[in-house]
């Protein structure tokens, strides 16, 4: 799989997980099927930068940094970020007003969940960059 360590201005940049396999299967997808206009960049292999959060943060949710600047995260960036393969259309839903408290219910106990599973220990040797 492709990996980018830094976001290209003007392109947007969604930042995964690689040590969780159901990210890893997903972004293998998304891989696929995405356009150029979508870089995938793994949390593990970036520095620091200041115009992010800290890596915990980022390890908490899924996020997107669109190409105009705005950060958006859980299921908006995983909606958003389908929109730059031909299937966007297919994710849509998850972003309807009635639909909208379930999806993100779900996705936040689904998220903590995730997270606690995988770094209730710390782990910084589960990616080699």
């Amino acid at each position: 799989m492709k990996q980018t360590q830094t976001a290209t201005p003007g392109k947007a940049t969604l930042y995964y997980d690689a040590c969780c396999p159901l990210c890893i299967r997903e972004i293998e997808r998304l891989e696929r099927l995405k356009s150029d206009e979508l870089e995938l960049v793994d949390i593990h292999c970036m520095p620091a930068t200041a115009d992010l959060p800290d890596r915990d943060i980022l390890l908490r949710n899924l996020h997107l940094r669109l190409p105009d600047g705005r950060l958006l995260t859980g299921v908006d960036a995983n909606v958003a970020a389908w929109q730059y393969t031909a299937y966007g259309w297919w994710f849509r839903w998850m972003s309807w007003p009635l639909v909208r408290r379930i999806t993100d219910r779900a996705y936040h106990r689904w998220a903590r969940w995730r997270y606690e599973r995988l770094y209730r220990r710390r782990c910084d040797t589960c990616s080699e960059c």
